[in-house]
């Protein structure tokens, strides 16, 4: 059954170009709403925020019914908040265009990752979350240098139609392969109730701090290098973060399969605190690159291993965890290129930039050890059917 999720896969792919292909045409989307980058950087915010109340908040209403067409609709509300974003005549619809595209990709994200598992047999079920955090991670590093070369050479309203019309396709697969899709339980008691649990009250924090460390510290790579005298290797190490983030996610769901998320959890912060730490400390462009490469497999196989960690055992709880997680993922990301931006401003170093990531990946490691520690099956062997949302750990 696990060829059945790539439809689910096409969907993330257009998300994970849609949520980063703006920051490399922001100055072009400047010019033409003639306001400021900074008013173009709301943009960001306004696709976080919404995506990080939208997930928790209305998945479990919108797939009461049908999995399929709760995605088809979260999937169409993105599309279109992407195609009003590709026509906005001024700052104020841009602005909107990026709450409702972000309103739909958190439904998205939370429902496809949990329909996922439920496609899966039991003992796939790890590869197949990790094939949706896949085509995020593929959408982010094919898509977004790809969307940037269109928006030098055309425009970037032709950036977000390229986003709109993955989209699409993204719509076509899910329509064709509807009747695969199975229904999901329907979640007892509010959303919230998910987080009594002390085991996702952890998970949760952990994603937002790996959020914090690696994408917030992604938006500033390139600024980085160039403090390190490493400014002809930027390119370079864009596509290093990316393919190691690709190959992560790609690779890690048979491990998870096979062995469980209990070691993963404490190997991959710890590859993250490794690979900052040397881009602090040397210069070399082959250590940066090696140290580019394992950040970003690190940081995005660490998405389905905390997935797998918190849902394993009980996962007719899968969305609304899922959502929660990457509600604070996102928001964690914002909250890091906020907290460089702020750091940049006081004057620190570019090439300091990762010493102060390391701060909230030292703690992330901690949360993800209490998690592994705390007595986590290494692979979870039989499906939960009936365990209430207040339940503790």
């Amino acid at each position: 059954m696990i060829r059945h999720v790539w439809p689910l896969v096409a969907a993330a792919i257009a998300l994970g170009v849609d949520a980063y292909v703006l920051a490399g045409v922001l100055p072009s989307i400047a010019d033409s709403l003639a306001t400021t980058v900074a008013a173009v950087g709301l943009g960001v915010t306004g696709f976080t925020a919404a995506y990080a109340l939208a997930g928790p908040s209305l998945s479990g209403t919108l797939v009461r019914g049908s999995t399929a067409r709760a995605l088809l609709i979260a999937l169409g509300v993105f599309n279109l908040g992407n195609l009003i974003t590709a026509v906005a005549p001024g700052i104020e619809v841009f602005l909107a265009s990026r709450a409702i595209a972000g309103a739909g990709a958190g439904v998205l994200t939370a429902v496809a990752t949990a329909a996922a598992a439920a496609m899966a047999a039991d003992h796939e079920r790890g590869r197949a979350m990790a094939l949706v955090t896949f085509g995020l991670s593929t959408g982010t590093v094919a898509g977004v240098p790809v969307g940037m070369v269109i928006g030098n050479q055309l425009n970037w309203r032709w950036t977000m139609g390229l986003v709109v019309a993955i989209g699409l396709l993204g719509m076509g697969a899910l329509a064709v392969k509807a009747r695969t899709i199975p229904p999901l339980p329907a979640s007892r008691g509010p959303a919230l109730a998910v987080l009594k649990s002390s085991r996702t009250l952890t998970g949760v924090a952990a994603a937002f701090l790996l959020g914090v460390a690696s994408l917030g510290l992604y938006t500033y790579l390139l600024p980085m290098a160039e403090a390190r005298g490493l400014q002809g290797w930027g390119f370079a190490l864009v596509w290093a973060w990316g393919i190691g983030g690709v190959a992560g996610s790609a690779l890690v769901g048979r491990s998870l399969d096979a062995y469980g998320p209990r070691a993963p959890l404490i190997v991959l912060p710890a590859a993250l605190l490794g690979s900052f730490a040397a881009l602090w400390v040397f210069t070399s462009p082959a250590v940066w690159l090696v140290a580019a490469a394992c950040w970003g497999a690190a940081g995005w196989a660490g998405v389905p291993t905390l997935q797998q960690a918190l849902t394993g055992d009980r996962p007719e709880q899968a969305m609304p965890v899922v959502a929660f997680q990457m509600a604070a993922m996102y928001l964690g990301s914002a909250t890091g290129a906020a907290t460089g931006s702020a750091l940049l401003a006081g004057h620190v170093d570019p090439g300091d930039l990762p010493a102060w990531a390391l701060a909230p990946a030292a703690v992330a490691l901690l949360l993800t050890g209490r998690l592994a520690i705390a007595g986590l099956r290494p692979h979870a062997q039989h499906r939960i059917t009936h365990l209430p949302c207040e339940a503790a750990d």
